[in-house]
């Protein structure tokens, strides 16, 4: 019989160049093939080669812009949402930087993904909005039914909509490209989820119940099976799902990475270093699961089945 067993490997980001405390947040595998990630603290995003493990940053025009979620966008560039001045960035392979504002005092963007429509889709947890955004710049905003839903992540589901967590409303959503939206309440009240991700092979959605200290699943129909973990105080925040269907999760109160194969096993890691924070997380172009460790770093997990 054997067990899976989780690798963990840090690799820091060079002293020069970055401040400390820049804090990687999000993070994502680029049309270049190179990690894309987001220094939140910093108004930064970089860019590490594989497997060379070259760094590279680009500063943006605000150091106090907070982005957050990136994401690859169809226009062979990569978006990411500047939460702190309520805008959305976009970043060219080459570097070249743009800012769309969005409309309104404050919207508070946070999760953003690439639509089956050609379109950027992001959260505004503030305004309890979706938005829509063209790689023109051209922004639509479809309000929420639920007052302070707080849609927190987003993400393309395997049945041609999108799919987003509403923190404060203990669900997960769905809306479609017409900009309808259905909620599906989930089990546990106060689990406040926040990372969602799809399966698209296996016609599901996963997400973390950062409030609970649960990872749950959805099918398109609105099934849903939640996976409690044995630490409810881990706060799991980001989840992504590799080739193989396995979901893979941060746990930013347990500085820990987990990961739930497709019949339930659920295996766990701690990182090496204390106090990490494990925010963002992405099945990096080499196969292995990255993740961005606000503590200044970036982390490499493998797994590997031991007899």
């Amino acid at each position: 019989m054997s067990e899976t067993r989780l690798t963990v490997e840090e690799i820091g980001l060079p002293a020069v160049g970055v401040d400390a405390g820049a804090g990687p947040y999000g993070i994502t595998t680029g049309p270049d093939g190179a990690l894309w990630f987001t220094l939140v603290h910093a108004g930064s995003v970089g860019r590490l080669t594989l497997p060379a493990r070259e760094f590279g940053f680009h500063d943006l025009d605000a150091p106090d812009s907070g982005p957050t979620v990136i994401a690859p966008g169809p226009d062979e560039a990569l978006w990411f949402c500047r939460t702190r001045d309520h805008s959305i960035g976009r970043i060219g392979t080459d570097g070249a930087l743009r800012q769309f504002a969005l409309p309104g005092p404050e919207s508070g963007p946070y999760g953003i993904t690439a639509g089956p429509d050609g379109a950027l889709w992001f959260t505004e947890t503030t305004a309890n909005r979706i938005g829509r955004i063209t790689v023109d710049g051209e922004v639509t905003g479809f309000p929420l039914p639920v007052p302070g839903a707080f849609p927190s992540a987003i993400t393309e589901g395997p049945d041609g909509a999108l799919w987003f967590t509403q923190n404060q409303d203990d669900s997960v959503a769905r809306i479609t490209t017409a900009g309808e939206i259905t909620s599906f309440r989930l089990p546990t009240k106060g689990a406040a989820p926040v990372g969602i991700a799809a399966d698209a092979r296996r016609g599901t959605v996963w997400f973390a119940e950062i409030g609970a200290g649960a990872i749950g699943r959805i099918t398109v129909s609105g099934d849903i099976t939640e996976f409690p973990l044995p630490d409810t105080s881990s706060r799991p925040h980001a989840v992504a799902v590799d080739a193989a269907g396995a979901c893979w999760f941060t746990e930013w109160g347990a500085n820990r990475v987990g990961r739930i194969a497709p019949d339930g096993t659920l295996t766990e890691a701690s990182l090496p270093t204390p106090a990490s924070e494990p925010h963002g997380l992405t099945v990096g172009p080499d196969g292995a699961l990255w993740t961005a460790l606000e503590s200044g770093a970036l982390g490499r997990v493998t797994a590997s089945d031991q007899r």
